[in-house]
This record gives C-alpha cells, structure tokens and sequence, in this order.
C-alpha cells in the first residue's frame, strides 16, 4: 500500500468514526430530552393538571408519544423537538393548575373574611342595642 492509499484509508477510517460519533451523539440528547418530557407529563399530572388544564395535557401528552415513536424509528432530530415541547406543554399545563389551585384559594379566604366581617358587624350591632 503506497502512502496515498494509506492516507486514505485512515482519512475515510476517521470519517466513519465521527460520522458514528455524531449519531451516537444525537441518540443521547435525543433519550434523555424524552425522559425528561416523561418526568413533566408525570410531574404536571400530579398537580392536577389533567382537570385543570386538559387541553395542555392532552398536548403534552401526544407530544410525548410522538417523541417515543421518533426515538424507536431512531429520528433522534425529531425525537428531540417533540420531547422539548411536550415538556413545554405539561410545564403550561402544571402553571395553569397551579395557578388555578391559588385563585380558589384566594377566593375561599376572601369568602372567609367576609364572613367574619359579617359576624363581627352582627356582634357589634348587637353589643350596641
């Protein structure tokens, strides 16, 4: 083998190294983006955000399955894509859950202090008599 050839072989050698590499590279990323996504679904779940934000979850959720399905056909690009945006999309679904969870809360204390404003008026009014 002359020196040309040898250079040339260890030229397409280490193209085929990288090339594995960069795939290799993709798959890792691409895997734990769609672990992450899981644990959000999962997470957003938990805070109720399946009765309180439906339509985010159901996002969320069909995103995630999509992403699965990518991740087995091994397009890791949109395996990728889809998983950051079903983590987007239960990360909004659990926000607005939470967010309604503090308005009825709100709500609930307002009602309790006007009850006992009108308690405290009744008794005041009736001390006064």
């Amino acid at each position: 083998m002359n020196t040309t050839q040898h250079h040339l072989a260890a030229l397409c050698t280490i193209a085929a190294v990288l090339g594995l590499s960069a795939c290799a590279s993709n798959k890792t990323p691409a895997t734990a983006d769609v672990a992450v996504s899981r644990a959000a679904v999962a997470n957003a779940t938990s805070a109720g955000a399946a009765d309180l934000a439906p339509a985010e979850m159901q996002s969320a959720r069909d995103k995630l399955m999509r992403a699965n399905q990518a991740l087995a056909a091994k397009d890791y690009k949109t395996a990728q894509d889809l998983a950051n945006q079903a983590s987007a999309d239960a990360q909004l679904a659990q926000s607005k859950a939470s967010s309604a969870k503090a308005t009825t809360a709100a709500d609930e204390l307002q009602q309790s202090i006007r009850t006992l404003r009108e308690e405290l008026n009744r008794s005041t009014n009736t001390t006064q008599q």
